[in-house]
């Protein structure tokens, strides 16, 4: 199949034709080095080498490497939109007779989420006693009470307050 091309939608890309494109078994010697055999693939642009055989490259392709899609581009097109961070209320402080933070998570999106909540134990002065941090599965549009735990029971006595960051952080 001697000058046998085709285009390929890519215009004008070389000198080897009006459409740049192609596969040629005639294996014409254009640069003196040693034909090769099976007609290699055309890539179009000014090179002074043998057109360069590349294992991607599939006939009928146009000479162009194809390559695998990825993951995000063989989905249904469909962008994710991303999660909003939820809210946290503290309902119950730590104390003596019952030594866990009570919270009141929510989530906003159309979807179950996993939210981070942070809590801060204070003493009567306003120091931190402990801080700490804990996550609770939330489903879609709901509410999820967490019971979070003092670490260690040295401090129960020192906690006068607690404070809770009304952001609860999206993890998924």
């Amino acid at each position: 199949m001697t000058g046998f091309s085709s285009s390929n939608g890519h215009g004008s890309r070389g000198h080897h034709g009006s459409d740049g494109g192609g596969c040629s078994s005639s294996q014409q010697d254009h640069d003196g080095s040693t034909p090769s055999s099976g007609g290699g693939a055309s890539h179009g642009g000014e090179s002074s080498g043998p057109a360069p055989h590349d294992s991607a490259t599939r006939p009928g392709s146009g000479g162009h490497a194809t390559r695998p899609s990825t993951p995000a581009a063989s989905a249904s097109g469909a962008t994710a939109r991303p999660q909003k961070d939820g809210t946290a209320v503290l309902v119950h402080c730590a104390t003596v007779d019952d030594p866990y933070a009570t919270v009141e998570v929510s989530n906003p999106n159309a979807r179950d989420s996993l939210f981070t909540v942070k809590i801060t134990f204070k003493d009567r002065y306003g120091n931190t006693v402990i801080k700490t941090s804990d996550q609770t599965f939330v489903s879609a549009k709901d509410k999820a009470t967490l019971r979070v735990a003092l670490a260690g029971s040295g401090g129960v006595d020192d906690i006068d307050h607690c404070e809770v960051n009304p952001k609860a952080a999206v993890d998924r």
